[in-house]
């Protein structure tokens, strides 16, 4: 159960939950079709990095779809989980090194990219746990 009701508004129980302002949802919902959707960087891409933030944030929401795939992903999939895996162990401690290892697959439109979905895919998980959000059954 959430530690807050759900209001009526939205169509998902994370919407519901930020339903209770609906501006906030309404530009969270935006910003969360935006970087979700293809860009510079896949679709496929981004959700095998959500896959891996999902679990070291501890959203069970979020869980609930599966970890990363385990059949072989392309280069740069891999080095965006792998970067993704970065993130969640070091946060402000990423050194220039890593970078520089981005930098070899990645151009800057792509990382901005891949921090930008990072960085709000992790503020939406961490929403999820700390609001106590169970998957749907």
């Amino acid at each position: 159960m959430t530690r807050i009701s759900l209001s009526v508004l939205g169509e998902t129980t994370f919407q519901k939950l930020l339903g209770h302002n609906p501006e906030i949802m309404d530009k969270w919902n935006r910003l969360g079709d935006i970087l979700s959707r293809d860009g510079q960087l896949s679709s496929d891409l981004k959700e095998q990095v959500r896959r891996k933030l999902a679990f070291g944030n501890k959203c069970e929401y979020c869980m609930a779809k599966g970890k990363p795939s385990e059949k072989q992903m392309d280069e740069k999939t891999n080095i965006a989980v792998t970067f993704a895996d970065i993130f969640l162990n070091h946060r402000s401690s990423i050194d220039d090194n890593t970078f520089d290892v981005l930098k070899e697959t990645f151009n800057e439109q792509e990382i901005v990219e891949l921090c930008s979905f990072i960085c709000f895919t992790t503020a939406s998980q961490q929403f999820g746990a700390m609001m106590n959000l169970k998957p749907v059954t």
